[in-house]
């Protein structure tokens, strides 16, 4: 048999173009068992990192569960009503009120701006995470102010105020 006329028949063009299209579909699936191990390593990783993100079990998922592994969920929102120095007040939907205390590491955000605690004001809805003092109050860690509630129009056939 000539292997010049082998190398330019159509057989060896066809049997050439499949080994090709063979190897390129391997490495798109390789490429994609990577991308899946990647995402796969994450899901392991995050939830290892659990209570260090959201204050779960300190262990993680995997570390076991009990009532001391849980970091303390205290914080509040309302209305702001009063503010004394390094003290804010508000009142919950319950119209409960709460002393809020501020400190040099209490954060304050409004929407993705870190702001200083003299930018709250009477009347501003905020949502605070913090833990609980012997007094009751709450030793704010996080504030977050929230923006403005909307002003709906009164129903049909009411009239405003």
């Amino acid at each position: 048999m000539d292997f010049n006329n082998f190398f330019q028949s159509k057989l060896f063009k066809g049997i050439l173009l499949g080994v090709v299209s063979l190897i390129i579909l391997l490495l798109i699936f390789k490429a994609g068992m990577m991308v899946g191990i990647k995402k796969a390593d994450f899901s392991c990783r995050w939830s290892d990192n659990y209570h260090r993100n959201f204050g779960g079990p300190k262990g993680g998922f995997w570390g076991g569960f009990d009532d001391r592994n849980f970091m303390e969920a205290n914080g509040t929102f309302g209305q702001i009503i009063k503010i004394e120095g390094n003290v804010i007040t508000i009142k919950d939907r319950q119209s409960t009120e709460k002393a809020i205390l501020l400190n040099e590491s209490t954060v304050i955000k409004s929407m993705r701006d870190t702001i200083k605690a003299t930018d709250l004001k009477v009347d501003d809805n905020i949502v605070v995470i913090g833990e609980p003092n012997e007094s009751g109050q709450i030793s704010a860690k996080l504030i977050r102010l929230l923006p403005a509630p909307p002003v709906l129009p009164p129903p049909l056939g009411e009239k405003p105020f």
